[in-house]
């Protein structure tokens, strides 16, 4: 499940509460060890650096536009700022230096201007500037606020997502009542993700270019009481525009209340300017369609797609329409991975993207005549965005030991090269810990991919404290990831050798092993995760008499589970945001269908599925480990009363306990200080327990 996880791509890439980088040292900020040269990787180190996101080519394919994030922790906040680079390497520059954040940075299709989002003006308006930033002019003046903006090809439109009210307040129902603070609903979703329903939904418009003082913009979703993007975290990569800039394609899930609950039924539509008529050209197809990608002709279009309704981690298949039949294939029928970021070359007959492969994503080849899949690129990362520069590639790159930075790769060798180095200063002056492959046979016989990280200056002679990973989704890879919370370095840089096994229910190693899960929560995955523990117990390095198990989302949950299934192997827990109870979860979470489809339905079907028997909740007997707690005040998926649950039974039973609670906070730890407080509270509580 992509928003039930731990989804640490999402963390390298959120900028809503960006700031600007106030210049935090080094020698204050990276903690030197004895004897060390260096300095290690910690909560203000991790603070300290830039976050690079949103790469966008140019048309010449010279120069490629990106957004740098930098938070100022004192501030409690930060800025994120545009700036442009020559795809052929060399100096970055800086581009804007507001106070507000530039986001949704694109290139206007003439090369000639750079388009951009700011809240310089007070709210989030459509801006321009020349690609050397000079010229800086606000277009756009619209009283709610802009969303996202995509230019047409042909330069004469311009669409852009706005929030519209359609449904009523309660000061609409009771306009006597001004003060009465108070939501009714009569349907569902009334919550999703971190926010509850508020009367408004985001539509598209369309609108002249250059973008008229006066006139308004044409919705083409009037009074339809759904979003476009789909909420909660659609962006503008679901909205395209055809090359003759005559058509908008986008996703949508048409539906209302329960059924909108309880499906993933996306579809692709397709708006024609001339006529104003909406179509849907995935109808056919039961489960998600997203992110459509026109091909350079116009004659075809790609999207992603689910082929499961209810199932939002099915695989992603490759879909290619062509508006001449008019007919959708698979293209990936014998592709056995997900497929996404999709990216034309310029002659129409190839299509690159992004998979999944044994805990890596890497760049991949469809050639679309012979329905042929190569892998491009190889190596120890992550790949996370992708665009086409003649010849080349350009793409976003990250690994365990390396935040994101840009890369090019060579279309006929797959070589690459690391372009940007936003924060090679700093990650030059502290010590990273070895990561490590390793094969772990599990009680199946099968073999586990799990990633062993090492403390910094690591001495096979010691005896090191060590902590199981487990990792979030159910459904997300323990890829090579850099995250700002759930960082392994950090760990690792504390003296703590980690074990993060990719156990069943992963993607990356095929669809079965992706779907096994699935009904099956206390089962082989939980089984996997302790022949991990117990394989790297043996080594003469491990301390088993000091292991701690942590995690988050349903991380969490296999933590709460362990705590009452482990034996007696563990000396010290932390959950984050987990299920402890699965009736109570299931009545309170937001998206339906994932109750639905990985627990098997309600708790109060008759029969009752079996998969309320592994609630953590029904072992609650055995546990007698000490356990630290956390949860955010706004995580609608799995709500905080679930943590107050699990801390209350460890209190009621005596275990030594603590409960973290951030009531501003989502499913994530967001805000500078918060985080930063999560990172001691995280080493204080294990440090005590396991050293």
């Amino acid at each position: 499940m992509r928003k039930l996880l731990l989804l640490v791509v999402a963390f390298s890439t959120i900028f809503v509460y960006a700031q600007k980088d106030k210049g935090v040292g080094l020698k204050k900020n990276v903690k030197a060890g004895e004897g060390r040269s260096k300095g290690v990787v910690t909560p203000e180190f991790l603070w300290s650096l830039g976050r690079v996101s949103d790469i966008k080519v140019s048309p010449d394919g010279n120069q490629v536009l990106f957004g740098i994030t930098y938070y100022n922790v004192a501030e409690n906040k930060g800025n994120r700022d545009l700036y442009v680079m020559p795809t052929a390497g060399g100096e970055l520059k800086k581009l804007t230096d507001s106070q507000g954040n530039e986001y949704n940075g694109i290139w206007r299709p003439d090369g000639k201007k750079i388009g951009y989002i700011s809240s310089e003006s007070g709210s989030s308006q459509i801006w321009e500037m020349n690609p050397d930033g000079s010229d800086k002019i606000q277009i756009s003046n619209i009283a709610e606020g802009v969303n996202g903006f995509a230019y047409a090809p042909d330069m004469k439109h311009l669409l852009y997502t706005a929030d519209v009210k359609l449904d009523a307040t309660v000061q609409d129902t009771y306009p006597d009542l001004p003060k009465a603070n108070a939501m009714i609903y009569t349907e569902l979703m009334y919550r999703h993700w971190d926010s509850w329903a508020d009367q408004s939904y985001s539509h598209i418009f369309v609108t002249a270019y250059p973008v008229p003082k006066e006139g308004a913009a044409k919705d083409i979703m009037p009074k339809e009481r759904w979003d476009a993007p789909i909420t909660p975290d659609g962006g503008m990569e679901q909205i395209a525009w055809n090359n003759a800039g005559t058509k908008i394609a986008y996703a949508c899930k048409k539906m209302f209340g329960k059924e909108y609950a309880t499906s993933t039924n996306s579809d692709i539509y397709l708006y024609d300017l001339a006529s104003g008529k909406t179509s849907n050209i995935s109808a056919p197809n039961p489960g998600y369609d997203m992110d459509p990608v026109f091909s350079p002709d116009g004659k075809s279009i790609a999207w992603t797609s689910m082929k499961t309704s209810g199932f939002e981690s099915d695989k992603k298949r490759i879909i290619i329409y062509n508006f001449a039949k008019p007919k959708a294939e698979d293209y990936s029928a014998d592709f056995d991975q997900s497929s996404t970021n999709f990216v034309w070359s310029t002659d129409g007959k190839s299509l690159y993207f992004i998979s999944g492969i044994q805990a890596t994503y890497q760049l991949f080849h469809l050639d679309i005549a012979k329905k042929k899949i190569t892998q491009i690129t190889k190596g120890v990362h992550d790949y996370t965005e992708l665009q086409l520069a003649g010849n080349k590639l350009v793409g976003a790159r990250m690994s365990m030991s390396m935040p994101t930075e840009i890369y090019t790769v060579d279309l006929k060798t797959g070589a690459q090269t690391q372009l940007s180095f936003v924060n090679k200063d700093k990650l030059d002056a502290v010590t990273m810990g070895k990561v490590e492959e390793r094969w772990i046979t599990s009680t199946d016989g099968s073999k586990l991919l799990t990633w062993i990280i090492y403390p910094p200056d690591f001495d096979a002679k010691k005896k090191y404290p060590t902590l199981l990973y487990t990792e979030g989704g159910p459904q997300s890879a323990i890829s090579q990831f850099w995250s700002y919370r759930w960082n392994f370095q950090i760990m690792a840089a504390n003296g703590y050798i980690i074990v993060a096994p990719n156990r069943h229910g992963l993607p990356t190693f095929g669809q079965a092993w992706n779907d096994q899960i699935s009904l099956d929560y206390g089962g082989q995955n939980q089984q996997d995760c302790l022949a991990a523990i117990d394989s790297m117990s043996k080594e003469p390095f491990v301390n088993k008499d000091k292991l701690g198990a942590v995690g988050a989302s349903y991380g969490a949950f296999s933590v709460y589970w362990l705590a009452g299934n482990h034996n007696k192997r563990f000396k010290a827990f932390i959950a984050h945001c987990g299920m402890f109870n699965f009736e109570s979860w299931y009545g309170t979470t937001e998206e339906m269908f994932f109750a639905n489809h990985d627990l098997g339905g309600a708790y109060y079907n008759n029969p009752r599925p079996k998969s309320y028997d592994f609630s953590p909740s029904n072992f609650i007997g055995n546990w007698d480990t000490p356990i630290l707690v956390i949860h955010g005040g706004n995580d609608f998926r799995i709500p905080y009363t679930e943590g107050m649950q699990a801390f209350n039974a460890a209190q009621m039973k005596g275990i030594p306990s603590k409960f973290l609670f951030f009531p501003e906070e989502s499913h994530f730890v967001l805000k500078p200080q918060n985080a930063i407080l999560w990172q001691r509270e995280f080493f204080k509580w294990f440090n005590t327990y396991l050293k």
